[in-house]
Order: C-alpha cells, then structure tokens, then sequence
C-alpha cells in the first residue's frame, strides 16, 4: 500500500502542469495506416513489478489511474488547454484497449520509472512529425500555467518496428525549479502495441536513462514473444 500510494503521490504532483498564452509552433497532421494487431491483452505484456529495477519498487496502476499517469507524462494531462492548439495529444481511440501502466518510485532521489501499453493506429512517424512541429508548448489546466519543451533525440532505440528517443521538461510559472519534471523517454511501436518508457525526475535531477533502456528492451522483448 505504501508502494502504491507514493506513486500516486508523484503522479498527482505531475498532474499540476499547465499554461494559457500562445507560442510559435507548426501543427502537423496525424498519421495513420493499417497496422497489424499483436495478440494478448496489454495487461499480459506489461512487465511486472518484479521485473523492474530493484531501486525503483513498482506497482500496476488500476485502469482510471493508469489514464491519468499517462497523460501526465506527455507534460499535459487530462482537460489541459495547449497552445498551439494542434499540438495538443490526439484523444483516446473511441473503443481502444485500456491503457496499461506500471510505476516504479525512488522516493529518495524524487524520481519513478514508469512503462505504458496502449493500442495505436497511427503510425510512429505521425508522432515524431507531430513533436517536430511542437518543440515547445504552452499549458494550462485548473489555473495552473506552464511551458513543455520536447526535443527528439539522435539516439533510437532497438528492438521494435520503429522507436524514437526523447527529452521533455514541464517548466511551471509558479512553484519554482523544485517542481520542474525533466523526462527521458523511449517510445517504440510494434503492430499496434505502443510502448512508452519514461524516467521522470523533479527540481535538478537527472532521469535515469540505464533504466529507461533496461525496461524498454524489457517490454519489447515481451510484445515481440507475445
């Protein structure tokens, strides 16, 4: 319960990102195409809490919970205002799998490890397109205003279909560096399984990028045996 209830704790704190003025940014259209359907429910494939590192306790997020922690990690969250308007996450696929989520807490160092598992039609190429065109952002959500900066990295991943490598940090107006979330995250797509690794860190520290590449071959080592 311990476990459980720090990891809704940093989840909720990530939830107070947000913003309201308009910033410069190149809307991108989604891409989408048939992608083939990798068999076994998403909760099957993702790994469990024993097989992260032993420095990051975990514990699998219940189905509401698992949406929250998910849009927290793209710096927007659910009801958020972007600006551009275009740059903001494209909405759940009406009668898509759950997503599913597991979070591992370093309480010490202020930091979680989190994988997810969601069903998506669009292609990995529509995403990367879209974070091209939206380098930086503007956020608001219950009166809460703050920047996103996203930057794709050269390093791909391996293992999946496709994959990209990128770093985000969600810079509040308010609150002071102690509450700015740096994120390092790897997101592959193999068929229509998405998989997202995030190491997500607050104030100066920095994500743990061994970790994010360990759970992520992990995962992908699993949809791919699946």
């Amino acid at each position: 319960m311990r476990r459980c209830c720090a990891a809704a704790a940093i989840v909720s704190v990530a939830v107070l990102t947000g913003c309201g003025q308009s910033v410069s940014g190149t809307p991108v259209a989604e891409s989408t195409m048939s992608v083939r359907a990798v068999a076994g429910a998403l909760a099957d494939l993702l790994p469990t809490p024993q097989q992260f590192p032993d420095r990051y306790p975990a514990v699998v997020l219940p189905p509401q919970a698992a949406s929250a922690a998910a849009g927290d990690l793209d710096g927007v969250g659910a009801g958020a205002t972007v600006s551009p308007a275009a740059c903001a996450p494209p909405e759940a696929e009406i009668g898509a799998e759950p997503a599913a989520v597991a979070v591992g807490s370093d309480d010490a160092n202020r930091s979680t490890l989190t994988v997810e598992l969601a069903r998506s039609t669009e292609v990995l190429s529509g995403l990367r397109e879209r974070l091209r065109g939206c380098e930086r952002i503007r956020v608001g959500r219950a009166g809460a205003d703050s920047t996103v900066t996203t930057v794709l990295d050269e390093f791909v991943p391996s293992g999946a279909d496709d994959a990209i490598s990128l770093r985000r940090r969600v810079i509040p107006d308010v609150g002071g560096a102690g509450l700015t979330q740096t994120m390092q995250t790897s997101v592959g797509q193999i068929g229509d399984v998405r998989i997202t690794v995030t190491s997500m860190t607050f104030g100066g520290g920095e994500p743990d990028t061994d970790a994010v590449a360990e759970m992520f071959e992990t995962t992908v080592r699993a949809v791919h045996d699946s």
